[in-house]
């Protein structure tokens, strides 16, 4: 795999801090328990490191680039220096530029905006969404569901290979699966585009929280990941690398910041230079904020070290993944096999259970914060449950008859700030729900699962 895990012998650290670790949540039994977050998958809770620097940073907060001011001054080069910080945490060719988004998703379609004429796209249905919808206003060749990482490398090839040599290609591909949490094989997938002339975009979202990233080791030509995954929750994501097409492309938002020069013309019109350094893609006011507290928590990461956050997640995962195989009702959903290398995000069915009613009694009665539904990945639920994506199970609806298909899934998810006991909760939670059945009926309100009290 492109990805390697760590040697089970590292030491495994303790949870990072984050914020809400202490909170409480009632249960509908009565009472209160600390709120078992697991859910990092779709946002993870910021880490108390990030927190801590945006809160001292903030009395300091100025306008960026335009300003004379100390407080604009300092404002500016703390954006920067935090580009310059993220450029090292993905080790960033020195060419290649680097610009503050506001999440994966427009990350993505800021690429897709920027592809030259004619450019044909390659990727796999497995996708999350923000990955497989950005393209479709140029050629795009969507990709079946490989079975194994192998399988997918071969997939790529037969499929680019095929292609009309001339022209631009990209492919785009994700580093860990937001469903199943298995590793995909970005090396090999890069090498395989690179002979055929293409490019290729790693959308790094679930992978870059989990294991450190490197553009060059990697030798992909675009990264994408979002800061509330990464622990930095405050609406800001990125895209990294090669600069050419970028610079060739008109900027994805027309505005002030992006342009260098602006003039009328003797016929009215206006006439715009824009341009060309990470600003042609960056108009108007930037989220510094959300940019200094990517910056912090790739500083935060870096310094806890990726050896023993990764070992300290394989231990996580080893405790999930067991507890949910001693409950046999429990099916664990996977593409590529048990033995894949993977993060932890692991997504299941349980025979015999409406999907959303299971995680509304784990979070009503337990306490514990998980995902049901299909995860903006429709195509791959639908090859991982044998089901349209498009007919979703409500709270409300008649609950799986054994032996019947799951309408959806359910996905516990974790990281660098979860504890053991939130681990060893979940686990037990879900062998009570299985033998003992809900303590409550839920129902649908205003679009939410819900217990009926």
């Amino acid at each position: 795999m492109s990805v390697s895990t760590v040697a089970a012998a590292t030491t495994i650290c303790a949870p990072l801090p984050v914020l809400g670790r202490d909170v409480t949540v009632p249960l509908v039994t009565g009472g209160e328990v600390t709120y078992a977050a697991l859910d990092y998958a779709a946002s993870a809770p910021a880490l108390q490191r990030v927190w801590d620097d945006v809160a001292a940073y903030a009395p300091y907060y100025g306008s960026v680039h335009r300003g004379a001011g100390y407080l604009s001054q300092l404002s500016t080069d703390l954006f920067e220096n935090a580009r310059k910080t993220v450029e090292e945490f993905l080790d960033c060719r020195p060419d290649d530029q680097l610009i503050f988004t506001r999440s994966t998703t427009d990350s993505l379609n800021l690429l897709a905006a920027a592809l030259p004429a004619d450019c044909q796209v390659f990727v796999f249905e497995t996708e999350h969404h923000a990955s497989l919808l950005p393209w479709q206003d140029a050629r795009v060749t969507y990709l079946n569901a490989p079975r194994t990482p192998g399988q997918a490398v071969e997939t790529l090839e037969q499929a680019l290979a095929a292609r009309d040599p001339q022209g631009p290609a990209l492919v785009c591909v994700t580093g860990a699966s937001n469903v199943t949490g298995e590793l995909w094989p970005v090396r090999e997938l890069a090498a395989a585009a690179h002979a055929h002339g293409a490019r290729i975009v790693l959308d790094a979202a679930q992978l870059a929280p989990h294991h450190p990233v490197s553009v060059q080791d990697l030798d992909v030509d675009w990264i994408a990941f979002s800061g509330h995954k990464l622990y930095a929750p405050f609406g800001s994501g990125v895209l990294a690398g090669r600069a050419d097409w970028l610079q060739a492309a008109d900027p994805y938002l027309a505005g002030g910041g992006a342009s260098r020069k602006v003039s009328r013309r003797e016929d009215g019109g206006v006439d715009v230079e824009w341009h060309d350094s990470a600003a042609r893609h960056e108009a108007g006011s930037p989220n510094v904020i959300g940019a200094y507290s990517i910056a912090s928590a790739c500083k935060a990461l870096t310094e806890a070290g990726f050896d023993t956050l990764v070992a300290r997640e394989q231990h996580l995962i080893e405790k999930v993944r067991t507890g949910l195989a001693e409950v046999p009702e429990v099916k664990v959903l996977s593409l590529f096999g048990d033995d894949a290398p993977r993060v932890g995000v692991i997504s299941f069915v349980v025979e015999g259970w409406n999907s959303s009613h299971f995680a509304a009694a784990l979070s009503a009665e337990y306490g514990i914060g998980v995902r049901d539904g299909l995860f903006c990945a429709h195509p791959l639920l639908r090859t991982l449950l044998g089901t349209d994506p498009q007919t979703q199970g409500e709270c409300g609806a008649p609950e799986a008859a054994p032996g019947e298909k799951s309408l959806n899934a359910i996905r516990v998810s974790f990281g660098a700030g979860t504890p053991d006991e939130h681990v060893e909760r979940f686990v037990g939670a879900v062998r009570e729900l299985v033998t003992k059945g809900a303590k409550w009926t839920y129902h649908t309100e205003n679009g939410r699962c819900v217990p009926a009290v």
